[in-house]
């Protein structure tokens, strides 16, 4: 790696990680005034992602669509650490991440303030809870993002999705609206199997560039056609994303 883009690297990492944590006291400290709410907080996300967290390490998003304005289950597929940044800078969501994530210093703090339901995918009863979370989450006025593939996928099209949270949204009337993302370099893509030397690899290039696209909501009271049609629209809005950065 050239020593200077590894700096940079490193520098951004101050810069951002530093910057987030200044954030979450200033908020502590602002609630002795202002109480603690599940809007403040979420708001408090996306002012940091969009002036903050997303400038400093030169993300360039082409975004496609807009969230919808009643709560709903928005389903993404999963190629890095920074898709629930990109996401969420438009999106006002609770996230559900993988219990891992919880370890990351700093990281956790933010996620925990601003929505996150933590899930340990290999047990069962960690899912099952996840997924009544997710319902009362929804039905109290609120978005939830989730990866339905249960991990990140480096392929040109998703892993097979888990069909449980279809079938919750199914079961209640809440409309699934899948997300496309995908990023130009393959840096960009979580290859390394730890988080600190992921970011330095892919962070230490000048420019990430990605594209998000949200599809409109679907509906309907059978879990596995919600699966079906969330996948097939996201593979078809990748393969199209894809189409003239493989001419360059």
């Amino acid at each position: 790696m050239n020593l200077l883009l590894y700096l940079l690297a490193v520098v951004r990492g101050i810069f951002a990680f530093g910057i987030m944590s200044l954030f979450i006291t200033a908020y502590g400290i602002s609630c002795i005034f202002i109480p603690h709410t599940k809007e403040r907080a979420l708001k408090l996300r996306e002012n940091y992602l969009k002036y903050i967290g997303i400038p400093i390490l030169n993300i360039h998003i082409e975004k496609q669509g807009n969230p919808i304005s009643t709560p709903a289950l928005y389903v993404s597929n999963h190629r890095s650490f920074t898709d629930p940044a990109v996401a969420c800078r438009y999106l006002p969501a609770f996230v559900l991440a993988k219990a891992e994530v919880a370890n990351y210093p700093i990281i956790n703090k933010g996620a925990e303030l601003t929505g996150v339901i933590w899930v340990n995918r290999n047990d069962k009863t960690s899912r099952t809870a996840a997924r009544s979370k997710l319902t009362d989450t929804i039905l109290s006025g609120y978005n939830i993002l989730l990866y339905p593939e249960g991990t990140v996928g480096k392929d040109a099209g998703t892993l097979p999705f888990r069909v449980g949270s279809f079938t919750e949204a199914a079961e209640n009337n809440i409309p699934v609206v899948p997300i496309a993302i995908e990023y130009k370099s393959h840096k960009d893509l979580w290859v390394k199997e730890k988080f600190v030397p992921q970011y330095l690899f892919q962070f230490s290039k000048w420019r990430t560039q990605v594209r998000i696209r949200f599809g409109t909501p679907i509906t309907d009271n059978d879990g596995e056609i919600l699966c079906s049609k969330s996948y097939t629209w996201i593979n078809e809005q990748l393969k199209e994303m894809r189409q003239d950065w493989a001419e360059h």
